[in-house]
């Protein structure tokens, strides 16, 4: 008994010992190893991943290396990240004075994809933000005039058929916002999928499809977005939209190209004379296939067939690849 009582007082001595005895410092928590911009693909990777963790003071310095790459140079091929930056504005509209302030400097040339993000973003006060930054952009003040006075379109009333772009900057909002508006506007041009007389409708048509059954694969959220899509639209849209959805779901992105290149092939070949002018997709169209590519290249996954340079352009490859005979 007496041996159980000294056990016990020893144990209490030793708990009240280690109770009192000063704690070791928790380890440091090591700062977050934040990606490198280096390359075209490590920009993609970071715009595809950053409705899921945002991170809007690192915009700036996608913008900088974007710049440093060259990727600004040419608006046709840098819809997505004109339209990512536009997004971020739209959805931090207090932080986005400071976060435009700090993507100077930049070369004059460069400056263009600032003056349409901003433009192009739903923030309340675009206008205010043109004119506070135009001082530092002299030489794109009559393309800030424009915007203001509304004599270019914004991307919300900026028409789908005539380009890559706009289809390019609506992904870029969608992937800085997680919006269902942009989701909402690619949509409603589903339809032109089937357009018999049109080769610029049918062409945007078929990569929104593409492209909406590609991310919404690796996407949930917006693959719900698509099926809660289902109930508002019209019959036709529905059609289409019925077949994004079973592509997404079942990794069948074949047959969508594969139709793609079938309506449009035959289009160039029975349709009007005006519908038979190629020269939409060496051009205007070079960058819509690259948005399939954002979550199949950028994340490593080949299995859905597109051939393309992830970072801005399709390959002349991916041209021929895509429409036979050219």
């Amino acid at each position: 008994m007496r041996s159980a009582m000294v056990w016990l007082s020893a144990l209490a001595i030793a708990g009240f010992a280690f109770a009192a005895a000063p704690q070791a410092a928790p380890p440091k928590r090591q700062p977050e190893r934040q990606q490198a911009f280096t390359r075209p693909e490590d920009l993609l990777r970071w715009i595809n991943g950053y409705r899921t963790d945002p991170k809007p003071e690192r915009m700036p310095d996608l913008v900088k290396a974007a710049s440093a790459m060259g990727i600004f140079r040419d608006m046709e091929t840098a819809g997505v990240y004109v339209g990512f930056m536009a997004g971020v504005i739209e959805a931090n509209p207090r932080k986005a004075e400071a976060l435009i302030g700090r993507m100077f400097p930049l070369p004059p040339e460069d400056q263009v994809a600032i003056v349409r993000a901003i433009a192009h973003s739903g923030h309340p006060e675009w206008k205010n933000l043109l004119a506070k930054f135009s001082e530092r952009m002299p030489a794109r003040s009559v393309l800030i005039d424009r915007f203001a006075s509304g004599k270019l379109p914004r991307l919300d009333s900026m028409p789908l058929d005539t380009g890559a772009a706009p289809l390019d900057m609506l992904w870029g909002k969608y992937f800085a916002t997680g919006s269902y508006d942009p989701v909402l506007r690619m949509v409603s041009i589903l339809e032109w999928a089937k357009d018999g007389n049109n080769v610029d409708r049918l062409t945007v048509g078929n990569m929104t499809k593409l492209t909406l059954a590609t991310n919404a694969s690796r996407d949930p959220a917006l693959l719900q977005m698509l099926k809660a899509s289902m109930q508002f639209e019209t019959k036709e849209t529905k059609a289409v939209l019925t077949e994004v959805i079973d592509a997404a779901e079942t990794f069948e992105f074949g047959k969508v190209r594969r139709d793609a290149m079938a309506s449009i092939e035959q289009l160039k070949t029975k349709g009007p004379a005006s519908a038979r002018n190629t020269m939409w997709w060496g051009q205007a169209g070079q960058t819509a296939l690259a948005l399939g590519c954002i979550v199949a290249g950028a994340m490593g996954h080949v299995e859905v067939g597109v051939p393309c340079i992830v970072g801005g352009a399709v390959s002349s490859a991916a041209l021929k690849y895509m429409v036979p005979g050219q």
